[in-house]
Order: structure tokens, then C-alpha cells, then sequence
């Protein structure tokens, strides 16, 4: 191997490649290297390997015995906002379910309110805090939804925000486009109406701009149709851009189905799909993204089907659905011990749902791997074993992190 400046030899690491290494001795799913290291050029990943084994290089890093992963990906987040929702928060625990708050006026439509009346500067700077919580639970890429708009212009001004996150920190941002998110005030009683202007003018105007990577809707009895969904995906497909969907979350709208036969890159929630569901998304591929942090502020009862999705083989993302109301989670790694806890999920099974399959709800095929080829986003971690990621809720065991070879500033 011919080394360059640029160059990095990271030795002494204990790594989680996430290549799978089946052999005569059984399987490991986390295709773990003991005594590990890799080299970082231009970055991307060059090389993997035994420390022994290691090539010369121009600058090292010794880890120190420490764990290293792939840096997380929180593939379903919804940072951007203005204000907070924490009255509602009191609500519920009094008694009032996130329905009767949405019915009311609350929910979703409260932050609309206050996301409108804000600035992009605003946005941006109320942001902040919450992004860097999640970059020092090792987050390296963050998914970003509007949603909060419902008009054209908050709608792109919140993905103007969002993607001004990944010049104001060390992360990579995905944009999403949510406009049929919710319906805003001024077409009560006339949801058609509205997504006529999501599939006419916003949906347009977004992909004229360049400011979404996909399109996302909330198919639910508080939100849209199936029928109503798939105008929405017929428009994003017209336009050349992937969907993805929030669906079952509530109840069972079949929109798992819907999503599937359209080859969604992922749906969302999925607490009450059943197995038509499950059979439509191991069918097409998409990825099941399993968000625990709103099944417990909202104390939901009703479990995603876990054990239905892993028969299947139908991947499973985990992600912190960060927002103001229904789940204000701003740690992958809380997000991944609840999935455990409350969810049954195995911490083998979180691992890959921040890393190789939350790549894959997003589309992207050059990370979620410590492997040659791979963008270098990577987490260093002070745990003895990479179980302790999804063990110990609150716990911030990051040492470091790179994004395409730079060291995050935490």
C-alpha cells in the first residue's frame, strides 16, 4: 500500500467492523477484530486489519485498547423547530392521550405556531444544543425532517436550516421533506386542499431548490389517507426523489403496504403493522426504523413486531425521533437501550440499527461499515465490551469521533 500525507494509522483498537465474519467457529455478527486498526486517507477508509498486519502511514493514533465502531447514524430526527411543547408534557401525564392534545390544537400544530414566527437564524441557533447532544452520543450522521412548516415558506426554510447544521458542526445532515406532516389551521376541514399544495407548490418548490434528499408523510387517523399518501409519493416519484413513510404508529391504515409497493427507503413507527406489513417491507426491502423514545413518552402500549420483522429478515433501524412533543430524545444511545428494554431488541440487533441499517433507511451505501472504501465516521469508545453502548441509560462513554476523517470537536 502506498501511504500518504494525508495518511492515518489508528492502532490498538478494538474494532466493530459490522462485516459479518461467519466461520468454523461460529457466527459474529459484529465482526469484531481484537487487536484492530485501519488506515484513513482522503476520508475514506483504506485499509482494516490486525494491528500485526498493520501498513506504515504518515500519522498514528493509538486507541489505547479502546472500542471503535462506526460513527451512528440517526436516521429519523426532527430537530429543527421553534419553542417546546413541555406543557403538553404535563398534559398527558394528567391523562390526555397525544390524540386528544392533536385534536385539541396541540401536538404537531403547536409547533407550528412558534416554528413560522422564527427566523432561519433562529432555527439554526435553537438547533444547536440539541445537535451537539447528539453528536456526543456519537451520532455522525443525523437525518433531518421539516414538518413544522406547513407552508412553502417555513417548509424551506427549515431545510435551509438543516442543512446550515452541517456547516456549524462536524456531522453530516440528511434532509427530509414532511410537509404532509399535519394539517395546519387554515385548511381545517379540508385536507385535500392541502395536499394539493404539498403535490402543486411545495413539493416543487423543495426539489427546485435542491433542499430534500426524500419525502416523508404521516399516514395516520390525525393525519393523512392512505389514498392522500400516495399522491404525495406519486409527486416525489415523478420528481425523481425516495419516499419514506410514518405509518402505523396509532393504528393500522396499511400504510407499511402502501410505502412497500412503492419501495420506500423506510417506514417508521410501525407499533401496530401487522404481517401483510412485514411480508409488503421484506418484499421491497425497506428498512423497519424503530423509534422507542415516542412509544414511551406517549406510554403506549402497543409493541412494533419485533420477532415478526426479524423472521422475516426485514432490517431494523433504531433512531431518536427527535422532536419537541412526542419525543424529545436527543441520545442514540438512550434510543438504543430503550429499543433493548422495552422492545426486546438484542444490543447485537441496536448496533446494527444505528450503523449498517440506519445507513440503509437512508440509502446510503458508503458508511454504516469499518470496511476499505467506507467514508472514515467513526466512534471511539471507553467500554469494555460494545454491549455497554445499549446497557447503561444516560451514559456518554464517547472518547471521540471522525466524520470523514476529522475529528469532531465535542
Amino acid at each position: 500500500m502506498n501511504s500518504s500525507q494525508s495518511d492515518l494509522l489508528i492502532t490498538n483498537a478494538r474494532l466493530a467492523t459490522m462485516n459479518a465474519n461467519r466461520d468454523a467457529e461460529g457466527d459474529d455478527p459484529l465482526g469484531v477484530i481484537d487487536d484492530g486498526a485501519l488506515v484513513i486517507s482522503d476520508g475514506q477508509i483504506t485499509w482494516v486489519g490486525e494491528t500485526l498486519d498493520a501498513p506504515t502511514a504518515d500519522r498514528f493514533l493509538d486507541a489505547g485498547g479502546a472500542w471503535i465502531t462506526p460513527g451512528f447514524i440517526d436516521c429519523h430526527s426532527h430537530v429543527i423547530y421553534g419553542g417546546n411543547r413541555a406543557a403538553e408534557f404535563a398534559m398527558r401525564l394528567e391523562g390526555a392521550s397525544y390524540e386528544e392534545i392533536s385534536r385539541a390544537g396541540g401536538g404537531i400544530v403547536s409547533t407550528v405556531s412558534a416554528t413560522r414566527d422564527a427566523s432561519e437564524d433562529d432555527l439554526v441557533a435553537q438547533a444547536l444544543p440539541r445537535v451537539d447532544a447528539l453528536l456526543r452520543s456519537g451520532v455522525t450522521t443525523l437525518e433531518i425532517k421539516s414538518g413544522y412548516g406547513l407552508n412553502t415558506d417555513t417548509e424551506c426554510r427549515m431545510l435551509r436550516a438543516a442543512k446550515r447544521i452541517a456547516s456549524e458542526r462536524r456531522v453530516d445532515v440528511i434532509t427530509t421533506f414532511l410537509g404532509a406532516h399535519a394539517l395546519p389551521a387554515e385548511f381545517k376541514d379540508n385536507d385535500d386542499d392541502y395536499i394539493d399544495l404539498v403535490v402543486n407548490e411545495m413539493l416543487p418548490a423543495v426539489a427546485e431548490a435542491g433542499l430534500a434528499d426524500a419525502v416523508d408523510a404521516f399516514c395516520e387517523g390525525i393525519a393523512f389517507s392512505t389514498d392522500q399518501v400516495r399522491r404525495v409519493f406519486e409527486a416525489a416519484r415523478d420528481l425523481g426523489l425516495p419516499v419514506k413513510l410514518h405509518a402505523e404508529q396509532l393504528s393500522d391504515l396499511k400504510g407499511a403496504v402502501l410505502a412497500a409497493n412503492f419501495g420506500a427507503l423506510s417506514v417508521d413507527h410501525v407499533e401496530y403493522m401487522r404481517q401483510d406489513g412485514v411480508d409488503a417491507m421484506a418484499a421491497s426491502g425497506s428498512v423497519a426504523v424503530i423509534l422507542p423514545g415516542a412509544f414511551y413518552y406517549l406510554h403506549e402500549k402497543q409493541k412494533p413486531p419485533i420477532q415478526a420483522l426479524r423472521d422475516a429478515g426485514v432490517p431494523m433501524a433504531v433512531a431518536t425521533d427527535a422532536n419537541p412533543g412526542s419525543s424529545p430524545v436527543f441520545s442514540i444511545l438512550s434510543a438504543m437501550n430503550m429499543a433493548c428494554v422495552l422492545f426486546n431488541m438484542t444490543t447485537t440487533e441496536t448496533l446494527q440499527g444505528v450503523t449498517t441499517h440506519g445507513a440503509r433507511a437512508l440509502g446510503l451505501h458508503d458508511r454504516g461499515k469499518l470496511a476499505a472504501g467506507m467514508r472514515a465516521d467513526l466512534a471511539c469508545w471507553d467500554v469494555g465490551h460494545v454491549a455497554e453502548l445499549s446497557y447503561a441509560l444516560g451514559a456518554t462513554p464517547l472518547n471521540w469521533s471522525m466524520v470523514a476523517g476529522e475529528m469532531v470537536d465535542l
